[in-house]
């Protein structure tokens, strides 16, 4: 801070008549000597005008320009230095915001200017779009009373008491604790409804005593009317911010995240605002955040700090040899203890709103009151992201060419359909190895409405399973494994609890009676599931129900483990080397089909909601028999909402979960129910009309670390620090087109880690082993359960080998999950689609798709999706009762 006497009575009136050009005596009947106030730039003074108007008149300190442009040229010229020292620390941007924010805030014009448009702001009731605030912020504000001018400010004065005057505060009934929810709100509605806030909102930072004076002059922005109800009264509006739209709306997605616990939106929200993070910790950065937005007490100032050496100890176990240090980007890594900035770049407007978050804190730490400033500034923050969701117009369907007359009717529908039914969709259909619909429409999340992209990924849930058992039929027919082969001969720890007689075939069939395998174990511990070794082990271990080949029930969960542990003993490789090597590089869907997903996709995730008011809805499946019996028993309501906020977690969308969480778009999903359509065949690329290209991301992108430093030369031997990149031979590099090349960094892929290129007209020589993924000309008999599979399967059951049976005439399967995201193909007519949805429809939102799309093309429907046809159990949980 710059530390300033107060002016001399006659300094005072020199300035004012200088800047006003009239005498004192001709504007003032009274003017108070002594400074109400005074700081680094100016102070104030009451005064009483000629008609009688009370005024407080704010006058800059002579001087006061030249000396803190030149403070501001030495900090310039300090971290200048420091950052030549170790760029790491480069707080240029910083300093240049500052000195940029400064020369304004000495600019009283400026001021008056600010504290008039805050004023309009927050005097008028909110209205913004479809969304109307309850109350209207209920605080005072001075007037600007005549002209300003650069150095003078004459503001309506407010007689006030001062934060920190408890006696007062007591002594006229202040409500403290609505005090500061009140300041709060106007504060959450500046940034979060108008992106136009003070960037200093210091309740008194400090006392300054004058020697001329003998007095201790306050500083603060804030005071309290002395009059009911209260009311705050904001001040000083010199440093006064102004953000983008879609800061904004990345600052409204960072508290909602938070609220919601949703790791992805918080992530994206990140990266909206300008965080690069230097190291992938998505858990503890959830937690930093929530408790920064959480209730202002010391323990949570003990909190933090612990965090931050949780952090520590984190990396350190990590074990980082000398190139994960320089992977890791640190200050410091001096005798094991770690010193270092998780954050590769701070966004300036973010880091002014953090402080502003603080100081807001600070103020309750003054009033001694517990504050939750996450539940006061949410409303605010939906009302950003909710009024920011596109109408239902042509503009709520992502812009991109339209394949087909179908494909025009579609966007009709779900526009009709609008986003009370629908919040992010995506459909794609192929017939006859061509694309006929590629269309996004909606928003990605509650949190988020970036709007959903052809690449947008989707969690799918039980869709996953049609994946996990293509990769079984894979195995077998690459002769790694039979159908008929009983489970122990490829994986032993199997052999246990009389599960000898269970085969492969009984796993895909849903007839291995372990059904519930592992449902109560992970009923007390959830997040179980996210340790594939352990729920390998513990299905392994598991006591069948029933006979094999017996009955019928739908294995949940199970399936995807006891199919899992099948693949990696079978193939003696990883799940998803496997899923890659089977599916993603042939098909040439890198980057939009996982099960699990990597580090560095997150900007792509759509995030699961459920209207409340239909969960009602889910009480017609509690009693269904294919259901595990701990979800029988258990309140739905809690189910489906724990269900959302599991699955929204980070955690568990990394997990490899291959029963339910697959999380891919509409167009890669239908792109494998077409090669399966097509008896194995690999259809011609993906349609060009479709941006980004499908397959043109990198399928695991590599989080290399921030090198615009390294244009430094002169200071750092870049040579030394460059991440090799493993060669393979006979392997030509693929650039992802997607990828910016600034800073010389753009992700390369090989051969052996972007698979066969040849679907995109790429000569690699290998052209012969993409243009099947089937060689067994009976692949639709070995899913469907018929001809000399028939044996395999339990008669007139609902599923075949892996795929639920949607129509035997026309020779039509897939797989459903819970929600409404769907993928099937019809043989007979050589079709397949995808739908993939982000609010769990309870009210046919993916019926309504298909049964037009079907009807269009004069496909027959496939009974799930029929209004008195037999729903698969995903889909009775999907669709509610389709007879009303």
């Amino acid at each position: 801070m710059w530390v300033q006497r107060s002016l001399l009575p006659l300094q005072v009136h020199r300035t004012i008549e200088r800047e006003l050009g009239k005498s004192m005596k001709d504007m003032f009947s009274h003017f108070f000597e002594a400074p109400l106030a005074t700081a680094s730039m100016a102070q104030v003074h009451r005064a009483t005008l000629k008609d009688g108007q009370e005024v407080a008149v704010k006058i800059q300190h002579p001087g006061i320009k030249e000396i803190i442009l030149e403070d501001l040229k030495n900090a310039k010229s300090l971290v200048e230095w420091i950052a030549w020292a170790e760029p790491e620390l480069d707080f240029n941007r910083l300093v240049d915001e500052w000195h940029k924010e400064t020369i304004k805030e000495l600019d009283f014009n400026i001021e008056a200017e600010n504290t008039r448009k805050v004023s309009m702001n927050l005097g008028v009731e909110s209205e913004h779009g479809c969304v109307k605030l309850k109350e209207r912020v209920d605080v005072l504000i001075p007037e600007v009373i005549q002209q300003s001018t650069e150095k003078l400010l004459i503001l309506q004065y407010m007689d006030g008491i001062r934060l920190n005057d408890m006696d007062s505060l007591e002594e006229f009934g202040v409500n403290k604790k609505k005090l500061v929810r009140e300041i709060t709100r106007a504060y959450a509605h500046q940034i979060y409804i108008d992106g136009f806030f003070n960037g200093d909102p210091h309740p008194v930072l400090d006392f300054v005593r004058d020697p001329m004076l003998d007095d201790s002059l306050q500083i603060g922005n804030f005071l309290v009317s002395k009059e009911h109800p209260h009311r705050p009264i904001l001040l000083d509006f010199g440093l006064t911010k102004s953000i983008s739209s879609s800061m904004k709306q990345a600052l409204a997605k960072m508290l909602l995240a938070c609220a919601e616990v949703d790791h992805v939106a918080l992530l994206a929200a990140f990266t909206e605002m300008g965080f690069k993070l230097r190291v992938d910790m998505p858990e503890q950065a959830m937690t930093v955040v929530t408790l920064f937005f959480a209730n202002a007490r010391p323990e949570n100032q003990k909190s933090l700090a612990e965090e931050r050496e949780k952090n520590k100890q984190f990396l350190k176990e990590k074990n980082l040899n000398e190139k994960q240090k320089q992977y890791f980007n640190p200050i410091m890594f001096q005798n094991d203890n770690i010193c270092f900035s998780q954050v590769d770049a701070f966004p300036v407007d973010a880091i002014i709103f953090m402080r502003v978050i603080n100081l807001l804190q600070g103020l309750s730490r003054t009033l001694n009151v517990r504050i939750p400033y996450l539940d006061i500034m949410r409303p605010f923050a939906e009302s950003t992201l909710l009024g920011s969701e596109p109408s239902t117009t042509n503009q709520w369907i992502y812009n991109s060419p339209v394949h087909s007359d179908v494909e025009a009717k579609l966007r009709q529908l779900l526009i009709e359909l609008g986003n009370e039914k629908i919040l992010g969709v995506q459909v794609c259909a192929y017939k006859d190895g061509k694309v006929i619909i590629d269309t996004a429409a909606g928003v990605l999340g509650r949190c988020d409405p970036q709007p959903v992209q052809p690449d947008t990924l989707f969690p799918v849930f039980s869709a996953t399973k049609g994946i996990t058992a293509g990769m079984v039929h894979w195995l077998v027919d690459k002769g790694k494994l039979k159908l008929d082969d009983t489970i122990t001969t490829v994986w032993p720890e199997f052999c246990c609890n009389n599960k000898d007689l269970i085969k492969v075939h009984h796993v895909l069939n849903h007839s291995s009676g372990l059904h519930n395998a592992m449902t109560d174990f992970l009923w007390s511990n959830p997040l179980l599931m996210c340790d594939w070794g352990m729920s390998l082990h513990h299905t392994a271990k598991a006591v069948p129900e029933t006979d094999p080949g017996s009955q019928q029930l739908y294995h949940f969960l199970s399936f995807g483990w006891l199919c899992g542990g099948v693949i990696e003993h079978a193939s003696g490789k990883k799940f998803q080397d496997v899923l890659e090597e089977a599916i993603i590089h042939p098909l040439n869907i890198e980057g939009e089909l996982y099960i699990g997903i990597p580090p560095g996709v997150e900007s792509r995730l759509a995030s699961l909601s459920l209207d409340e008011e239909e969960l009602e809805k889910l009480l017609q499946i509690k009693c269904m028999p294919e259901m595990p019996f701990a979800l029988q028993q258990a309140s739905l309501t809690e189910v489906a909402s724990g269900l959302l906020a599991f699955f929204n977690t980070l955690n568990v969308r990394r997990a490899t979960i291959p029963a339910a969480n697959g999380h891919c778009s509409a167009r890669a999903l239908a792109r494998f129910y077409a090669v399966l359509a097509a008896g194995g065949s690999i259809p011609p690329p993906h349609s060009p009309l479709s941006k980004p290209l499908l397959g043109s991301h990198t399928h695991v992108p590599q989080l290399l670390p921030d090198r615009s430093l390294e244009k430094k030369s002169n200071i750092k031997d870049i040579n030394n620090s460059k991440v090799p990149i493993k060669k393979v031979k006979n392997a030509k590099t693929h650039m992802d087109p997607s990828t910016s090349c600034d800073n010389g960094s753009c992700p390369l892929t090989t051969k052996s880690a972007q698979g066969s290129l040849a679907s995109n007209g790429i000569d690699n020589g290998a052209s012969e082993t993409v243009r099947r993924m089937f060689d067994n000309p009976k692949i639709h008999d070995a899913i469907m359960g018929t001809g000399d599979y028939t044996s395999m399967v339990i008669p007139d059951g609902d599923f075949g080998l892996g795929f639920r049976k949607f129509n035997m005439a026309s020779g039509s399967f897939g797989h459903s999950g819970v929600g409404g995201s769907t993928g099937f193909c019809d043989t007979q007519h050589n079709f397949s689609i995808a739908v993939t949805v982000n609010r769990m429809s309870l009210d046919g939102v993916t019926r309504r798709v298909i049964q037009l799309v079907c009807s269009e093309l004069n496909i027959p429907l496939p009974q799930e999706f029929s209004k008195s046809g037999k729903l698969g159990p995903d889909m009775q949980f999907n669709l509610g009762n389709m007879g009303q």
